[in-house]
């Protein structure tokens, strides 16, 4: 077994001990009333979207999710908090840097990480930090711990995770070469990090769009050698259409958190049947640090 997969296999376990961070960040998250940034690269950048959908749809405040390069000039925030596994993240430290004035913090996997000379406070998730270039237990284990923090009850998360685990997967990997996830909301993050996890694990084509979006153009490229997965509720119609292309389509049952661990899977499957070690990903490294 794979680091990769190995790491995949500890996330229940990591969620259940990280549980005890919740109170630490809904001192971060919950601060009702100020208007947010939440930021990340690469998987970071999908988590801290769904974060912000999620804070603002609990009424805590505006709250905008993106890259650090794609931060909208001149908007105002009270608090930045910066998602980073290794924390040295080149876009991240520079950003945090150059906010003075605003509420910095930092959520990261790694204690002493050079970013955390720019904040006001650190949330240290040390139990899913990962060897794996690939990042897998510290995106979910995150938001994991955010939703609770944001008052959502997750507690049937880590059994449910375990019970997917064992499972097989819903799908034969050796019949697909093209993999799309759709997701809306507060999901749609995590459709996107579905479809990487498939591009760097696997190297192969994958797409992600919100789901109400799809027949506006992508299905065009659906057939019989792709899969259609979709996280949470499909539009009316939707799957009708897209079996109409020749493409398998998966509804999974189960919060869309563990729908992401069962994603991981698949990349991971996808990779072996490719010939492909999960853990050497091509041009990749586990964090990006830039020169000056």
């Amino acid at each position: 077994m794979s680091i990769t997969e190995n790491e995949i296999a500890s996330q229940p376990d990591v969620w259940a001990q990280a549980a005890a961070r919740t109170d630490e960040l809904a001192d971060v998250l919950r601060a009702p009333g100020e208007r947010m940034l939440v930021v990340g690269c690469g998987t970071s950048a999908f988590m801290a979207a769904s974060i912000a959908a999620l804070r603002e749809a609990a009424g805590l405040g505006e709250t905008d999710g993106t890259f650090p390069s794609e931060v909208p000039p001149g908007r105002r925030y009270d608090r930045v908090v910066a998602l980073t596994r290794s924390g040295t993240t080149t876009e991240v430290e520079r950003l945090l840097a150059d906010l003075p004035g605003v509420r910095r913090s930092v959520i990261t996997a790694v204690p002493d990480a050079p970013v955390a000379r720019h904040a006001h406070e650190v949330v240290v998730l040390a139990e899913a930090d990962e060897r794996s270039v690939v990042q897998t237990r510290f995106p979910t284990t995150v938001l994991r711990v955010a939703r609770a923090a944001l008052g959502a009850d997750v507690s049937h998360l880590d059994g449910q995770c375990r019970a997917a685990l064992a499972a097989p997967l819903p799908v034969d990997v050796t019949a697909i070469d093209h993999v799309v996830y759709l997701g809306s909301g507060w999901i749609l993050g995590l459709a996107h990090e579905a479809a990487l996890k498939v591009r760097e694990a696997a190297q192969a084509w994958s797409e992600s769009y919100p789901a109400p979006d799809y027949r506006h153009g992508p299905i065009a490229v659906a057939g019989p050698r792709s899969l259609v997965w979709i996280f949470g509720a499909p539009p009316p119609g939707l799957v009708a259409d897209v079996e109409a292309t020749g493409a398998a389509v998966v509804v999974p049952d189960g919060d869309p958190l563990v729908q992401l661990v069962q994603a991981q899977r698949l990349a991971t499957a996808l990779a072996a049947h490719r010939g492909l070690d999960p853990d050497r990903p091509r041009h990749l490294t586990r964090s990006v640090v830039l020169g000056a």
